[in-house]
């Protein structure tokens, strides 16, 4: 393994490499806005390589962010190409499997499905070769004063830098320098499925899923899927329960948590439980945890946070798209500044605090469509009432 540099440079000198902690979404779109604009950085990743795990399901991408976001990186054209087609239509479906609502996808391209990890890929395959670090954990980060900050790893090696970015998610190594705010569980789980060749083995599944995505929805309790190509259809179960319900499923035995999530299901249409009971992988459960809405902090010389690290906030369909707004911003908020991190700083968090604070405050009442006391037909007035999930 490589000797992670050491970046010497003080804040405030032009051409200042800026260190980013986190290869997700926010972090690369970062990185490739400033290698737009000619300024060096280097990502830190913990995972091994790229293709260490999976990543993740479907994603839509947004006009007013998501899209924004990959328009400033340059990358427009490679991200129609990952496009999933007929990917954006949605259905809502009550407990018993009578379809609610069902729209189909209109091919307008305002919130189009991709693959998480095609995205990233798109996105590492755009920086140059050396750009992210793999295999380097962080073990924690110190201020040298000046502005100036020493990241440890859990190899030994360490770097400095005058510019800091936590791009880390929701347990974030660099959030304590500006914030003492840890997250807090939601209340609620979610569960991931998959099924493979869905539509010759388990059709009654496919069917119940449909085009796109699927929400099924009674208060407290749901089972969402979206359709991925070439017949995947990816599940998400979500259960409010308390938080040792989902510590006690030992998901380690795949045929025993499949059983223990499918007996919250009692009485539901089979061709929604099935996409439980079917499931072709290990279930992997998730306890949602959240940052107080409106999570901001006073202004810390030479670092800041984008993405969860910043505002992590309950799943709608945001997450993803505003991590990278705040990357392709913060990027143009450096080069809009050359020579002066700090007024750079400034100006990307007088924008991220409230654009955070909103998002957040939106998720929560669309998670709370989902699966509150008005489940499935809260959501059901959410789409007809014109405004796309998330």
């Amino acid at each position: 393994m490589t000797t992670a540099p050491t970046v010497p440079n003080a804040p405030g000198t032009p051409g200042t490499p800026v260190t980013i902690i986190g290869a997700g979404l926010g972090g690369l779109v970062l990185a490739r806005v400033l290698h737009v604009h000619g300024i060096p950085a280097t990502v830190y990743e913990a995972e091994p390589s790229p293709q260490a795990r999976t990543q993740g399901g479907q994603l839509d991408i947004h006009e007013h962010d998501g899209q924004r976001a990959l328009a400033a990186a340059g990358l427009t054209e490679e991200f129609r190409a990952i496009i999933h087609e007929g990917g954006e239509a949605s259905r809502v479906l009550d407990r018993h499997g009578t379809v609610l609502l069902d729209e189909p996808d209109d091919g307008t391209g305002r919130r189009p499905e991709v693959l998480r990890g095609d995205l990233r890929r798109i996105l590492v395959e755009s920086l140059p070769e050396g750009t992210v670090v793999w295999g380097r954990k962080i073990a924690g980060a110190r201020p040298l004063g000046g502005g100036r900050h020493e990241v440890a790893f859990t190899d030994g090696s360490a770097v400095t830098t005058g510019l800091l970015v936590g791009a880390d998610g929701a347990w974030s190594r660099i959030r304590p320098l500006l914030s003492g705010a840890e997250p807090e569980y939601l209340g609620t789980c979610f569960v991931e499925t998959y099924l493979y060749d869905a539509d010759e083995r388990h059709p009654a599944a496919a069917a119940a899923v449909g085009a796109g995505s699927m929400f099924a929805l009674a208060p407290g309790q749901g089972i969402s899927a979206h359709r991925e190509a070439e017949g995947v259809l990816h599940t998400y179960v979500q259960l409010t329960r308390p938080a040792d319900w989902i510590s006690g499923i030992d998901f380690a035995d795949a045929d025993a948590a499949r059983a223990a999530v499918a007996a919250e299901f009692e009485g539901w249409a089979p061709q929604l439980t099935a996409l439980i009971t079917e499931g072709e992988s290990a279930p992997v459960g998730r306890a949602l945890h959240t940052l107080p809405v409106g999570h901001r902090w006073d202004r810390v010389p030479g670092v800041t946070l984008l993405g969860d690290a910043a505002h992590l906030a309950p799943p709608a369909g945001e997450g993803a798209n505003l991590a990278m707004l705040d990357g392709a911003e913060l990027g143009r908020a450096i080069a809009a500044h050359p020579g002066d991190t700090e007024a750079a700083l400034a100006a990307y968090e007088a924008e991220l605090f409230p654009r955070s604070a909103s998002a957040a405050t939106r998720a929560s009442a669309i998670l709370d469509l989902c699966i509150g006391d008005r489940a499935p037909y809260g959501l059901v007035e959410f789409f007809t009432g014109g405004g796309p999930v998330g």
